[in-house]
């Protein structure tokens, strides 16, 4: 028989592509597609950004009421009496930079947290360590959307109702007059909070996943996804409440000096009597809006993942 070179190559083609031998049936296995890749890797933050969107609808009144009370360190009831007599047109003024903080905050730290944990752990590396940098570079990255914070601490004070009409007007005097640091007003106490508490609500999540019964029931599934993250937001909303009330009392200002995480913490501890108890006014119904509010966004992410990844 002749050797034909054709013939070899053929032969070589073939075996290089995938495939399944079946008895003598060649059985080509497709390559994935890019697009379903890329599509692939958006889920998570599809998912996380619209658990926000749910949970910025629902929970915002109950921000603003706690938000006064951090600021102004009063009592429930001096809070609500400040909100009624504003009256309902304010009740939801600066809901639009929340709105478009939280879905995106959101859609960044699950997805980010995503993209970052999958080498790591394909790299061998300890669960609880790659959770742990995956959670703070996570952190790190919805730190940049701060800005929307800062509108809306500047809209919610009433001390600037008069002097900014919407979230647009502030956005242009805030650079017009001060510039893009003046939108990073904060910073310091916005990092210390974002990545250890990313890094905490994931490994305790996937913690209780693997320890609480399985649930067959949709509904039985809802309520034990809700009760988790209600729980874990709840914990950790607190353990990192006075970093957020240095934050706002930082971020209540317009212009000046910018001072480091310390002074406004003395600052603030100077303000409320020297007494550490005094940061937590408001911390009953914070727990409570926390409760809800990662309750939500833990059932709500569940339900946008079957959705999505079905």
């Amino acid at each position: 028989m002749s050797y034909d070179p054709k013939k070899e190559m053929a032969g070589q083609q073939l075996l290089d592509k995938s495939c399944l031998n079946e008895g003598e049936m060649d059985v080509a296995v497709p390559a994935p597609s890019p697009k379903l890749c890329t599509v692939e890797h958006w889920k998570e933050f599809l998912c996380g950004g619209g658990s926000a969107f749910c949970n910025i609808l629902i929970s915002y009144p109950l921000n603003k009421l706690i938000f006064r009370q951090m600021m102004h360190g009063v009592e429930t009831k001096n809070a609500l009496f400040q909100l009624k007599n504003e009256g309902l047109g304010y009740l939801y003024r600066g809901m639009l930079p929340p709105l478009m903080q939280r879905t995106l905050s959101m859609s960044l730290m699950f997805g980010v947290y995503d993209e970052c944990l999958q080498p790591l752990l394909k790299q061998n590396v300890n669960p609880y360590i790659a959770k742990s940098v995956a959670g703070v570079i996570a952190g790190c990255v919805e730190a940049t959307l701060m800005p929307f914070e800062r509108v809306q601490t500047l809209l919610i004070h009433p001390k600037f109702h008069k002097k900014f009409k919407n979230t647009a007007d502030a956005a242009r005097h805030i650079a017009r007059h001060y510039g893009i640091k003046e939108f990073y007003r904060g910073l310091g106490p916005i990092l210390l909070r974002n990545g250890p508490s990313n890094a905490m609500f994931f490994i305790i999540r996937d913690e209780l996943r693997q320890r609480l019964p399985k649930q067959e029931h949709v509904l039985y599934q809802s309520i034990q996804h809700f009760l988790a993250g209600a729980c874990i937001g709840a914990s950790l909303s607190t353990l990192f409440y006075p970093l957020n009330v240095v934050k706002i009392a930082m971020q209540c200002e317009l212009g000046g000096p910018h001072r480091t995480v310390v002074y406004g913490f003395r600052y603030v501890l100077g303000q409320r009597d020297w007494k550490f108890t005094n940061f937590y006014h408001g911390a009953l119904l914070n727990i409570s809006r926390a409760f809800l509010s990662w309750g939500i966004i833990n059932a709500s992410y569940e339900v946008f993942r079957k959705l999505i990844y079905c």
